[in-house]
């Protein structure tokens, strides 16, 4: 969550911070996209350390340069968070069907959303303390934890994590692939909702803090961005109450209100400005189904997704999303320029006639 603040911080200019968003998501439409087909043909195991060495290695250059690098961070970061998508809750369904457990009791491990969550608002806790109020002096220190946590985790997965893939010929897994996947209508419609939920959330922490902070509006962010994260915690929890509880939704239900209720937190918001409070109900409304959706998907992937092609089809779906925030980024530097471009021709023609 100090990304932007950091890269604020070093007096990056407006333009530079468009360029970062740039390069982030064109890395994971032209490589992210695709880290899924390979994760599913050399080991997941594999990619999870990649994770852990990616963000070592950002952490590392931060610490020795002494400044953030655009282009470095973001082709790194962008990486990290496709692979993370994909590569932790496939190796994790691999290896509970490899130890036979039962597959209603993934139905509990789904909910570890919550746990995520609860983890973003610890760091931020964290991040907090370890600036205690001098940023000059002590910035460096939000460097160095992510360096001791991935060198930990390095350790602990290089060590205890054991994974025996059975490793497919790429002309098997493009027949697999295109039999569960491609030739599924099924498997499209869940597609398409992966994308839009993460197109939404891609688009929602784009536009969240300037529509919290416009017309010159005063507000603390940092007490706001926990409340986004304790919704999400609510909402997984309501997945396993939803699925085992009292009410005993089918899935395909209950996933079907969520988007409704997204769809109209996000519309009220887009075409009436409100006052602060009745944004952040509604934001936390909108991260409340997140909070429901993401392990109903997890669920639909596990019931219809075979697992020796379940990484491929989690990346791949994330393409359409991707694009779509790159076109629009994309799109307003065009239109910007072309605005800009008018203005100065339209001052030079006063000019002239003022001549």
């Amino acid at each position: 969550m100090f990304g932007e603040y950091e890269l604020d911080y070093y007096g990056l200019s407006k333009e530079q911070l468009l360029k970062s968003l740039y390069i982030g998501f064109a890395v994971s439409v032209f490589i992210g996209s695709f880290l899924g087909v390979l994760s599913d043909l050399l080991g997941h195991r594999k990619f999870c350390l990649l994770f852990f060495m990616l963000h070592l290695s950002v952490s590392l250059w931060k610490i020795v340069s002494g400044s953030p690098t655009i282009w470095l961070a973001s082709i790194c970061l962008s990486l990290a968070s496709s692979i993370y998508y994909f590569s932790f809750e496939t190796l994790m369904v691999v290896e509970h069907n490899k130890h036979g457990q039962r597959q209603d009791s993934l139905n509990e491990m789904f909910w570890l959303t919550f746990f995520e969550s609860a983890l973003l608002i610890g760091s931020q806790v964290l991040g907090n303390y370890l600036i205690d109020g001098n940023v000059n002096k002590n910035i460096t220190s939000i460097w160095k934890i992510p360096v001791v946590l991935a060198v930990i985790a390095l350790i602990y997965a290089a060590r205890c994590w054991k994974e025996n893939p059975e490793k497919p010929t790429f002309k098997d897994y493009q027949i697999s692939f295109c039999r569960h996947v491609a030739s599924d209508k099924r498997i499209w419609l869940l597609s398409w909702a992966q994308a839009c939920i993460h197109f939404s959330v891609a688009t929602f922490w784009i536009l969240w803090a300037p529509t919290i902070v416009a017309d010159g509006r005063e507000v603390s962010l940092g007490l706001i961005y926990p409340c986004f994260l304790g919704s999400k915690m609510l909402g997984s929890t309501g997945f396993s109450w939803l699925f085992d509880g009292p009410l005993a939704i089918r899935i395909e239900e209950y996933l079907m209100y969520a988007f409704i209720i997204m769809g109209i937190a996000i519309t009220v918001v887009c075409y009436d400005y409100q006052e602060i409070g009745v944004l952040v109900i509604l934001f936390c409304l909108f991260h409340a189904c997140v909070g429901v959706a993401l392990p109903s998907l997890a669920r639909l992937r596990t019931m219809h997704v075979p697992n020796e092609v379940r990484g491929g089809m989690m990346s791949l779906s994330l393409l359409p999303a991707n694009a779509a925030v790159l076109f629009f980024l994309v799109l307003r530097e065009v239109t910007t320029r072309i605005q800009l471009s008018s203005h100065l021709q339209l001052l030079g023609f006063s000019q002239q006639l003022y001549v």
